[in-house]
């Protein structure tokens, strides 16, 4: 099991003290430190079974100088908000957490965190 968090973030912090409470095995990645390549990216989305526009925080600085909202979410874009996710991690939703199963999940709540452990 893998989650991808930001320290400064809640939601993340909150996360980890689940994981830790429970004794779950886990990899901590600070994906803002240890950018996830796009390749990486994609195969979370396909673990995630979700698109790069579902995972991306549209609310962000780096989201209005990029335009996000104004880009269309359609198979021909998927690949630029890839490189947008991989050139700009902080976009990145957060904690994303790889189950052993080969699933992942958006750890934003503990119903979700406590998905991701029930997959081990």
């Amino acid at each position: 099991m893998e989650i991808w968090i930001n320290p400064a973030c809640s939601k993340c912090r909150s996360a980890v003290q689940i994981l830790d409470a429970e004794g779950a095995e886990y990899t901590v990645r600070r994906y803002l430190e240890d950018v996830p390549s796009e390749a990486e990216i994609r195969a979370v989305l396909d673990r995630l079974g979700l698109e790069p526009w579902d995972i991306t925080r549209t609310q962000e600085a780096a989201a209005k100088e990029l335009g996000l909202k104004a880009w269309a979410r359609d198979a021909g874009t998927r690949d630029r908000w890839i490189a947008a996710l991989a050139a700009h991690p902080k976009l990145i939703q957060r904690p994303l957490i790889t189950a052993d199963d080969g699933t992942a999940v958006v750890g934003r709540s503990e119903e979700a965190v406590r998905d991701a452990l029930s997959r081990r």
